[in-house]
C-alpha cells in the first residue's frame, strides 16, 4: 500500500532487519530506574517449543535464535 521499498530504497532482510542499517531510527527514552538484563543461552527443548509455537522448523529457529543457542 505504501510501497515503501520502492519510494525510500529501505528493505527487510530475511531476519526482519532494516537495510541498509543507516535507515534504521527510533525513539529512546531513559529512566535512572530501569534494570537492564541479558538473555541467557537458550536449550534446545526450549528451541523446540519455540518452534512449535510459531510454526516453523526447528533448524529456522535455530536460524533464527542462532545467536543465543547454548548447544
Amino acid at each position: 500500500m505504501l510501497n515503501a521499498e520502492e519510494n525510500t530504497g529501505i528493505s527487510l532482510t530475511e531476519n526482519f532487519s532494516m537495510y541498509p542499517g543507516a535507515s534504521v531510527s527510533g525513539l529512546y527514552f531513559t529512566n535512572s530506574d530501569a534494570k537492564y538484563f541479558n538473555l541467557g543461552k537458550i536449550a534446545k527443548e526450549q528451541v523446540e517449543d519455540y518452534a512449535t509455537r510459531k510454526n516453523i522448523s526447528i533448524q529456522l529457529a535455530e536460524k533464527y535464535l542462532r545467536n543465543n543457542l547454548g548447544y
